[in-house]
């Protein structure tokens, strides 16, 4: 570890939180808005009721990425997005190619994980709230 560099972890975290909420909004307004159309798609993936599966990643994605761009609520967020993205790699991604596949799901699964250890540093409302969960 570079030591002079720790200074910066907290500044880290914040750019970590910032980028990953704003990657689940993007993702998960299009589900807000064809709501129907994606419980259908959780249908017939074998998630049942889908409106009750589309309508649950759809909090997660689009409300959790609110709150982890202000770093509220941000490792019980994050270990609900590490759960929903263990399911999309084993369940539905499982025979998709690295490249083209399943990389983006594998990148935002990490960055939920660092968040679930780490916490969302100095600059997150968990910590001017005293949320922080150790």
């Amino acid at each position: 570890m570079i030591q002079p560099l720790w200074v910066f972890s907290d500044w880290g975290l914040l750019v970590l939180r910032v980028v990953l909420g704003l990657v689940l909004i993007v993702h998960g307004y299009p589900k807000l808005r064809g709501l129907k159309q994606t419980a259908g798609n959780f249908s017939q993936m074998g998630f049942k009721p889908g409106i009750f599966w589309a309508t649950i990643v759809m909090l997660l994605e689009v409300v959790g990425g609110i709150f982890l761009i202000l770093g509220f609520l941000t490792q019980v967020v994050s270990f609900f997005l590490v759960i929903e993205f263990i399911v999309i790699l084993i369940k539905v991604k499982r025979k998709a190619p690295l490249v083209g596949g399943f990389e983006l799901d594998l990148l935002i699964l990490a960055a939920a994980a660092a968040l679930l250890t780490l916490g969302a540093g100095r600059f997150g409302l968990d910590t001017v709230l005293g949320l922080i969960l150790y």
